[in-house]
């Protein structure tokens, strides 16, 4: 097994660099991506081993039950994703780098055979995330650094469930399941705010399932009001991002730009904090915009929300159905990205920045 997908994963390695892409960058994924496999052990194996705790045994359990749920309810993938534990010594499997200039929304793409373009640098090493955002920072750009618990290797590999993962509350952690089994469904390289929109939508639509079939009405209910808040955030970000947009595009000097766009960025965290304090339910959102965001926050944001409402409507014109959804889905991997975006994403908020 192992075997095998280190033989996949030095293919691709070998594609990268014959690609041009930086030496450097595709040895720390490679040996990253080995390091992760190499410690996998079958979660039966862990839960038979008197040395796992109590609660590594529950976390597993609590996996395995959102695995099945997911091949049953969801029709998502079976096969051996989910089906082993990896337990790599830190909180984070990978630390994303997202990069925007410093007037510009949209973000920076980097662009490799097998994934396609996309708006990160993803590395297993926080240093090398942070030298790495560093550079970009000198070069002018806003930059931002997210550790990452979990990623899909859209089936290629056996992803087991990492340590990183268990962490997180039991409903997050299902959510986590159902989001990065669904990259295995539909994965459109070189469209990161598509492929991620998709996964999000089915991670909501198998968490609303989910906490149903469970009976847990009180849980559903609070899962839908932090479900409308984040639709109402991230509305009001998506309009933030166009009076951010616009100023940028303006003849002015860069002194004034910076200065307007401060402002604008204290006005953002000041709307937030009261939706937050008007709905009674906490966003994360509202803590990451009273630190100190920017440009490649605000792109982040972007990729992984703005256009789900997009998804949420063909998901209701196939009533629900995902098997026909993921058919309507697979149907909008066109290949023009601008008429992509406007079946999705038009009358979101979302546009592609620039």
């Amino acid at each position: 097994m192992i075997l095998t997908d280190l033989r996949t994963w030095l293919t691709v390695a070998l594609a990268l660099l014959q690609s041009g892409c930086g030496a450097l960058y595709v040895a720390q994924a490679a040996r990253g991506q080995w390091q992760v496999m190499s410690v996998r052990r079958p979660i039966e194996q862990v839960l038979a081993d008197p040395n796992s705790t109590v609660e590594l045994r529950a976390r597993l359990e609590r996996v395995r039950l959102a695995r099945q749920f997911a091949v049953s309810q969801l029709g998502l993938p079976d096969n051996k994703s989910y089906t082993t534990y990896a337990d790599i010594g830190r909180d984070y499997v990978v630390w994303n780098v997202v990069a925007t200039p410093e007037f510009a929304v949209g973000p920076l793409e980097w662009c490799f055979p097998v994934a396609g373009c996309v708006a990160y640098r993803g590395y297993f090493a926080e240093r090398r995330a942070r030298e790495f955002a560093a550079r970009l920072k000198r070069e002018g750009n806003d930059v931002r650094v997210q550790g990452v618990p979990a990623y899909s290797t859209l089936g290629r590999f056996a992803d087991p469930v990492l340590n990183t993962m268990l962490s997180y509350g039991d409903d997050e952690l299902t959510g986590m399941v159902f989001h990065e089994l669904a990259h295995q469904v539909v994965y459109l390289p070189g469209d990161t705010a598509f492929n991620e929109a998709f996964a999000v939508t089915v991670e909501q639509e198998g968490l609303a399932r989910w906490l149903t079939a469970e009976g847990r009405a009180d849980n559903s209910q609070q899962f839908r009001q932090r479900l409308l808040l984040r639709a109402r955030v991230v509305a009001v970000v998506a309009r933030y991002r166009d009076l951010l947009d616009d100023l940028y595009q303006q003849a002015a000097p860069d002194d004034r730009k910076r200065e307007r766009k401060a402002k604008l960025f204290i006005e953002l965290a000041n709307e937030v904090a009261a939706l937050q304090q008007a709905a009674g339910v906490t966003s994360p959102f509202a803590d990451e915009l009273a630190r100190d965001p920017n440009n490649a926050w605000l792109a982040s944001l972007a990729t992984y929300y703005e256009c789900v409402p997009g998804f949420q409507r063909l998901l209701v014109e196939e009533q629900h159905d995902l098997s026909r959804f993921f058919v309507r889905v697979r149907e909008l991997t066109m290949p023009d990205a601008a008429a992509r975006r406007v079946a999705l994403c038009e009358g979101s908020g979302a546009h592609s920045g620039g």
